[in-house]
């Protein structure tokens, strides 16, 4: 961002400063130099930024969050007009190999509270035995093949952060459905960079492979692993990413 002129007070009979202010922002949000849902800058760099006082800044800030095109939590302030970078489920498909039921198919997941796999606990940094929520997914056809099943663990630092995770734990006794498709945008909008690390195996004496996805955020702490089980002889697999573009 190149720093702009001071004008922190403007002659009489204009617009306030801060409304102006709030008017350049919105315009950088509304063209995509800022996505929809990520992070605004600081307020000391907003503040360099277009040139004015921090205090300026927070007007602008506020006058923005009263008509709900920012919000604030402990994290500080994002963008929150709608977009394709955050808004659409389809950009990172959670878990890794979703599919939706077709006719002939049935697509179930579940969430419980419980202890992970040993290899998970050892990739999230869990203590051996310590519980955390566990996401259980199978697609089959109606006649009982198993076609797909994954099972992803979500770390505490994933829990600490993303609000509509914790949500789950009260109620993960691993019989409601659960609607965990927008993990990887919850992730986002708390301020969360994914870092995805996909390893693709055969298992031995069998047609099927094993899709093992690790996420960690900007920080590389552990976010999630998710094991996949797909049937290579019956299905394949598609990823699909959609980044945001970068900005200078």
């Amino acid at each position: 961002m190149a720093r702009t002129t001071p004008h922190d007070h403007p002659p009489a009979e204009e617009e306030p400063l801060y409304r102006r202010i709030a008017t350049r922002l919105l315009g950088e949000l509304r063209d995509g130099r800022i996505p929809p849902g990520e992070r605004l800058p600081g307020e000391r760099r907003l503040a360099e930024h277009f040139g004015v006082s921090r205090e300026t800044v927070r007007q602008a800030l506020e006058l923005l969050r009263r008509d709900g095109l920012v919000a604030t939590d402990r994290r500080g302030s994002h963008a929150t007009l709608p977009g394709l970078p955050v808004e659409t489920p389809a950009s990172l498909a959670f878990p890794v190999g979703a599919a939706t039921a077709t006719a002939g198919t049935v697509a179930r997941a579940t969430v419980i509270w419980e202890t992970p796999p040993p290899d998970h606990a050892e990739a999230l940094g869990l203590a051996p035995g310590r519980p955390t929520l566990v996401h259980n997914y199978r697609y089959a056809t109606f006649d009982g093949r198993g076609l797909r099943t994954a099972v992803t663990s979500f770390s505490a630092v994933a829990l600490a952060e993303v609000e509509e995770l914790a949500r789950y734990r009260d109620r993960a006794d691993g019989t409601a459905t659960a609607h965990l498709r927008r993990a990887y945008d919850w992730m986002r909008r708390a301020g969360l960079t994914l870092h995805h690390r996909d390893a693709i195996t055969r298992l031995a004496s069998t047609p099927s492979v094993r899709v093992t996805r690790q996420v960690h955020d900007q920080y590389a702490r552990p976010l999630e692993i998710t094991d996949l089980v797909v049937d290579a002889q019956q299905d394949a697999l598609v990823y699909e990413f959609t980044l945001p573009g970068r900005s200078d």
